[in-house]
């Protein structure tokens, strides 16, 4: 082909790329296109304000009840005012082998239940030792450690300790059970549990 052909090959593909393209107001002004959005730009947002929440200025209230359901295992029950979803560690161990079960929970309206604790055979008879633990400030919800403080500094009260980590305070309440209908001598207060 020679140079001639090949030019005017050119501008007629330059002529049909010019005529497919139009203007924006040709494109806009059609009657069947929806009317152009026109574009914003918007501030970014503030943060919105967080709420105030007053910190926790009770003394610390923990108090359990303990019941053996008919298999022998033992469910403990719980009253506290700590805020709500805070997570407790609850421990029942027995006392003459030193084993133990555990289990987490969280504090819902005003009260917690944990286990049923003990082997599937059922809890043999002794001396049972239950501990209620307000864990920790580093794993509590944003909204309890809010109200309790970040170590849980906020916590008040004769259940207050120094965590053993270092990792602030937590709360700790103990109570001793008697399980089975041996009579025992003892000179501690001991709460004798009867199967359901």
């Amino acid at each position: 082909m020679t140079a001639w052909c090949r030019g005017i090959g050119a501008g007629v593909v330059l002529i049909w790329l010019a005529g497919c393209g139009g203007s924006e107001e040709e494109v806009s002004g059609a009657p069947d296109d929806p009317a152009p959005v026109a574009e914003t730009t918007q501030a970014p947002s503030a943060p919105a304000p967080t709420e105030k929440v007053a910190p926790f200025e009770e003394p610390v209230t923990i108090d359990v009840s303990s019941r053996l359901g008919s298999d022998r295992r033992l469910t403990v029950d719980g009253e506290t005012n700590l805020p709500p979803e805070t997570r407790l560690q609850v421990l029942v161990e027995r006392e003459l082998s030193g084993v133990r079960w555990r289990a987490r929970v969280s504090v819902a309206e005003g009260g917690f239940v944990a286990g049923p604790f003990g082997p599937g055979s059922g809890l043999p008879d002794g001396d049972y030792l239950v501990v209620v633990e307000v864990q920790e400030g580093s794993v509590q919800p944003a909204a309890v450690r809010a109200r309790l403080g970040e170590e849980n500094e906020h916590l008040r009260g004769p259940l207050v300790e120094q965590s053993r980590h270092g990792l602030g305070q937590v709360a700790r309440y103990a109570k001793r059970f008697l399980v089975g209908d041996e009579t025992r001598r003892t000179r501690d207060r001991v709460e004798v549990m009867e199967i359901e």
